[in-house]
Formats: C-alpha cells, structure tokens, sequence
C-alpha cells in the first residue's frame, strides 16, 4: 500500500511522474489543483466556498484545502492508497496533514522531492511555450517556491520521511527509481 507526497519546484516533473506512478501502483493520483477545480465544478459546498475565494483572486485558506483533502483521502478508492501532488505546500500545511492522517487512521510512506537545478527548471519550462512563462516571472516562480519549501523539505527531513530523487535525468529514468517505492 503506497501513500506518497510528492515535492518538487514547478517544471520538476510531478504531475508527469505522479500519474505514471499512479497507474502503476493502480491507486489515484490526487492533485489538489483537480480537487478545487472538481469541487467548484460540482458546486459541493466545500467548492462554492472555494469559489468565493478564487474569484476574488484570493487563495483558498489552508483549513478549506484541508477539508477538501480529507473527504477525498476518506473516498473509497484512496484506503489502498494514494500519491499527494501539490499538497502540502509549506511545513504549516503538512503539520495540519500529519493531524488529518492520524484522524482519519492513515499514515504515508515517504515525501519525495524530485530534485532538478533551477537553470534546467526554467530552460523546461521556457521550452513549454506557455504566454506566461516569460523567465523573470519563472525565476520569480522559483523563488517564492525556495522560500516557501526549504521548511517543508526539513520538516520530512527531520522526520526521517524524506526521499530525493534526481529529477534532472530522462523522464523513464526518474519513473525506474520512483518505482522502487511501491
């Protein structure tokens, strides 16, 4: 049974290497980008509340993002597992995860930061060809992502939950050593 969280800057490959894995180990790949967009789009109470933020251009608060994650780790096809991609986001967030698992009697194998030089990052994401993705503002993107996550590598660090992976080799390369965790 593999419960992964999944770390890694913007380009470094984790929705890619989320779903491959995912499909391997037949369990969901839940992303709490999809979650938002699900529950806004089914207009379940939890998403027209995330709604009201969104459309403000606000962020959606961590306890609301915590609610959604809970009901979508307690559905049926998460008790033999799971991979997190793009939650928790900071050590704030993932000490309110840790509460979450022990409420709902779950627990997670490993993080996994997907490790890949900055320079290669934006040289990724520049090639995407995406109108925003301009390389000041993908600089700037890492840089809030450094400041935001250094605290959320040591805090799986100092709990012997850490797992890097180099993410700067081929993409069926990083799949091989992500298999081993399964």
């Amino acid at each position: 049974m593999a419960r992964l969280i999944f770390l890694g800057a913007p380009g470094a490959g984790k929705g890619t290497q989320a779903k491959a894995l995912a499909t391997l180990g037949q369990i969901p790949h839940i992303s709490t980008g999809d979650i938002l967009r699900g529950a806004v789009a089914q207009k379940t109470p939890l998403g027209l509340k995330a709604q009201s933020y969104m459309d403000q251009g606000n962020l959606v608060p961590d306890q609301l993002v915590i609610a959604l994650i809970k009901e979508r780790l307690s559905q049926h096809d998460a008790q033999k597992g799971w991979i997190l991609d793009g939650f928790p986001r900071n050590a704030t967030q993932a000490s309110f995860l840790d509460e979450l698992l022990v409420e709902i009697d779950q627990t997670y194998g490993c993080a996994v930061n997907l490790e890949v030089p900055d320079d290669v990052l934006v040289q990724r994401m520049l090639g995407r060809g995406r109108q925003d993705d301009t390389e000041v503002v993908i600089r700037r993107r890492l840089q809030v992502y450094h400041d935001q996550t250094a605290p959320l590598i040591d805090f799986y660090q100092s709990r012997q939950k850490l797992v890097s992976i180099d993410g700067n080799v081929s993409p069926e390369a990083v799949t091989d050593e992500l298999r081993k965790l399964l």
